[in-house]
């Protein structure tokens, strides 16, 4: 899978988390949600920048 369909998906679910808290349950589990967007946050950091590490490094080699 490519990167930015790996980024905008992590994206998506940030935002369904967001919309299922204010939907569902009216907001009562805003600690919970930031948690979850912050954590799909920093998988998607740290895919990134694992994934730009790689592609520098093969750039570098050719």
């Amino acid at each position: 899978m490519k990167t930015y369909s790996i980024l905008f998906i992590i994206t998506a679910l940030m935002h369904l988390v967001t919309l299922v808290n204010i939907t569902f349950f009216d907001g009562e589990w805003n600690g919970i949600a930031l948690f979850l967007s912050s954590m799909l946050f920093l998988t998607a950091a740290v895919y990134f920048g694992i994934e730009r590490r790689a592609h520098k490094r093969a750039g570098s080699h050719t």
